[in-house]
């Protein structure tokens, strides 16, 4: 079961060399991303991009990938196309953003005829692991929709929930984070979530409980749920937050990061294959972890 992050690495080795195509491969920290991931064995990398662009790159870093396949694309837009391609073809496992823009990537995902949509919701899942808490915990979405509507909040759990079954979870606890557990039918977020809440069927065939609305002490402290009195299935133990906005789950992500020195690992969910998105400020560790979830996640479905 991933419950770390070491955990989710280990599970990523144990799968069998799964293709990852990356989409804008001619980029130093991106290709060192993938030639780590691929020297620990997790995945097999097909680099999309510019080749003169990723054989001076290689030079640079002083690790060579003459040994992989590339795929000649000059332009982001070709880029994500090619790669997306892949995956439609059947000759790739899993994406990777390489040095693309995200809307040029996702453009390609969705794209009706040639992308790799499916009937789901997309929407990010970001894994955080502090030495302060017993247990990963997701961070949704906090990647991909700004600010999501009751359905899409459904969505975008079913998506986390699925990430968790797929790292070998039984049982999952999800918390709608909110600024109180005392509801003002005037903020949305709150009314959002009693409504999440009483959506109790559906969220039992998933093996998940739902609680909410809550303020974040309530999500993740069995102590602060003694003090306030506060009582529900799996309160103080939550493996999900969901936040009420992009914003919410950027920002806390980014403070559990830089505040609290947590490891991390993120990934799409809801597309045809799983969708590795990592940024240029990520640390060498994410960028490989995510990677490793990806694999978990392709090798799962």
């Amino acid at each position: 079961m991933g419950k770390t992050i070491d955990q989710i690495v280990l599970m990523a080795k144990v799968g069998t060399g799964r293709i990852i195509a990356v989409a804008g491969a001619h980029d130093e920290a991106v290709l060192e991303a993938v030639l780590d991931a691929e020297a620990q064995g997790l995945c097999v990398p097909i680099l999309v991009g510019d080749p003169r662009l990723i054989e001076q790159v290689s030079l640079k870093i002083g690790r060579f990938c003459n040994h992989l396949e590339v795929i000649p694309a000059f332009s982001e837009e070709e880029c994500a196309s090619l790669a997306v391609g892949l995956i439609r073809q059947g000759k790739a496992d899993f994406l990777m953003k390489g040095i693309i823009s995200t809307s040029v990537l996702m453009k390609a995902v969705i794209d009706r005829e040639n992308g790799i949509r499916t009937g789901r919701l997309i929407s990010h899942v970001m894994l955080y692991q502090v030495d302060s808490y017993p247990k990963i915990m997701a961070v949704t979405d906090g990647g991909m929709i700004p600010t999501p509507s009751l359905d899409q909040k459904c969505g975008i759990l079913e998506n986390a929930a699925l990430l968790f079954h797929l790292m070998g979870y039984d049982h999952i606890n999800a918390a709608c984070i909110c600024g109180s557990e005392v509801v003002n039918p005037k903020i949305q977020a709150m009314t959002d979530a009693v409504r999440i809440v009483e959506m109790a069927d559906r969220w039992k065939a998933l093996g998940m409980n739902v609680i909410g609305p809550v303020g974040l002490d309530l999500a993740v402290s069995k102590e602060s749920c003694l003090h306030k009195n506060y009582q529900a299935p799996g309160c103080g133990a939550a493996d999900i937050l969901l936040v009420p906005s992009y914003e919410v789950g950027n920002a806390f992500g980014k403070g559990l990061t830089y505040f609290a020195g947590a490891r991390n690992a993120g990934v799409v969910m809801g597309a045809s294959c799983p969708i590795v998105l990592v940024s240029r400020a990520d640390s060498r560790d994410s960028k490989l972890a995510s990677i490793a979830l990806g694999v978990v996640v392709a090798a799962g479905k």
